[in-house]
């Protein structure tokens, strides 16, 4: 009688859900109400299961819409940005209450560089130019790196939810670039189409690109490993071809270089280059270019060949600083950081504050047909002279310290490794990296869930094999069975 009992009243709470939703749909135009149980489940999956929350944002976050982008008055993507509020608060409230964390984690090089970030990010939101603004820009670098990197750290504590975590994002990434490809063939697979077809998804090529740049290294890391069956090995390469199609596609120009640099950097792996040695010609290259800029910038200008449709003259286009209008921009929106940064080298300006005081920074020869008096056009286009401008000289180098301590780490990760397995996942995560922050000289996007979640998670990768499997010959992965 009690199981009827029960039986009888999940039926009655079903056909009164039912009602109010049908009512609600009727007389008021409402479907909301549908989205409850939605709403309710991950609540319960916030309370039991918070892991499963973080694989269930990895596989939102390529396919959220920003709020903003459709005229809605909000700048949020949804439904990535919310569930990750959620994490974050959830975990500062679990280290409010119990301080439990693993501190081989929390010590770790990568660890300690975010600190220092985030520090000097408070720093300088309390000498901002608008704090408010600077506030908010810090609260949401913390809900991208809290859950993307510290809790991230945690979940990859099991192998197999590094693989979960991976495979969520390329599944909804491939669901995108279906999309798009479907989408840019409507137009003929023309160039300036390229730039806009990826929405709502994406905000335009170059966000697009970046994240296709990193999974597809991922995703060719996986072609690698050991022990795959056939079935699964011949699914990783029909993926490698999708997002090597979608990249192409793309007319992403720094995701191309950003490739290239990658494959740099494996060959210098590969090879037992010394860090040091790659680091010390790093050094000497900015030296060069700082020494003979105006001879690289004479040469550089007598390139003219345009962004086009065309794969060959896209690649050449991307030395063009005379007539490129897209090179041009960039140009203008860096020079307008220096000077941003020449006024105030210490402090800068403030964390996000660059989108609303360049303006008065621009001048008029600098300025292209894509400039606007109003400064309204958006970011320093870099992840290193955006912060140089908001941050001061501090907030650059930080960003240059993150990504010298993660590569090495990463490296020195994989030499230590001493599971194939292991060794090629911190490997492709290192590339991954690197090849993300080279594609940063020319945009930024550590300011969007759609490459901050990516980028830190392939921190949290490369701590998480350092820190839990580097010395183990055992590792459990899951991937070929």
């Amino acid at each position: 009688m009690e199981k009827k009992a029960k039986i009888a009243w999940l039926y009655l709470i079903a056909a009164l859900f039912v009602a109010v939703g049908l009512f609600l749909v009727v007389k008021k135009n409402s479907y909301f109400f549908f989205a409850l149980p939605v709403v309710l489940g991950v609540l319960l999956l916030y309370i039991f299961s918070l892991d499963k929350v973080l694989l269930l944002t990895a596989f939102t976050v390529p396919l959220s819409v920003n709020l903003k982008a459709m005229d809605a008055g909000l700048a949020i993507s949804l439904p990535a940005e919310p569930l990750l509020m959620g994490i974050m608060v959830l975990f500062i409230a679990k280290m409010l209450y119990d301080g439990q964390y693993d501190r081989r984690i929390s010590r770790h090089p990568i660890a300690i560089v975010v600190y220092c970030m985030f520090a000097w990010m408070l720093v300088t939101t309390i000498t901002s130019e608008m704090p408010v603004v600077s506030l908010k820009f810090l609260v949401s670098r913390l809900w991208f790196v809290i859950p993307a990197f510290f809790l991230c750290a945690m979940l990859f504590k099991n192998p197999k939810n590094i693989h979960r975590f991976v495979w969520f994002y390329i599944a909804a990434l491939c669901i995108v670039c279906v999309y798009t490809i479907i989408h840019h063939a409507q137009y003929g697979f023309d160039g300036d189409s390229a730039h806009w077809v990826m929405t709502p998804f994406y905000n335009d090529h170059t966000a697009y690109g970046a994240a296709l740049a990193i999974y597809l290294i991922m995703a060719l890391t996986y072609a690698f490993l050991p022990n795959i069956k056939r079935g699964r090995k011949l699914l990783i390469i029909c993926v490698v071809i999708l997002l090597s199609v979608a990249l192409t596609l793309s007319n992403c120009r720094a995701a191309w270089l950003s490739m290239i640099a990658s494959l740099g950097v494996l060959i210098c792996v590969l090879l037992r280059i010394r860090f040091s040695w790659i680091a010390a010609t790093a050094v000497i290259l900015v030296g060069l270019f700082l020494t003979f800029q105006n001879q690289i910038i004479d040469a550089l200008e007598k390139n003219n060949q345009d962004a086009s449709g065309d794969l060959v003259e896209n690649i050449q286009s991307i030395t063009n600083i005379s007539t490129d209008a897209s090179n041009l921009e960039r140009i203008n929106r860096w020079q307008s950081a220096f000077r941003l940064f020449n006024e105030r080298p210490v402090f800068g300006w403030g964390p996000g504050t660059y989108q609303f005081v360049y303006a008065p920074y621009q001048m008029s020869k600098e300025k292209t047909i894509i400039s606007t008096n109003a400064g309204d056009g958006g970011n320093a286009h870099s992840e290193y002279f955006g912060p140089l401008a908001e941050q001061g000289l501090v907030g650059s180098l930080l960003v240059v310290v993150l990504v010298v301590v993660t590569v090495y780490c990463g490296i020195k990760t994989y030499l230590r490794c001493k599971n194939k397995t292991a060794k090629l996942l911190a490997l492709g995560a290192t590339l991954a990296f690197f090849g993300y922050f080279t594609h940063g000289f020319l945009n930024n996007f550590l300011d969007t869930d759609k490459l901050a979640i990516p980028v830190w998670s392939l921190a949290a990768l490369i701590a998480a094999i350092d820190v839990f499997y580097a010395d183990k010959e055992d590792f459990n992965s899951g991937i070929s069975k």
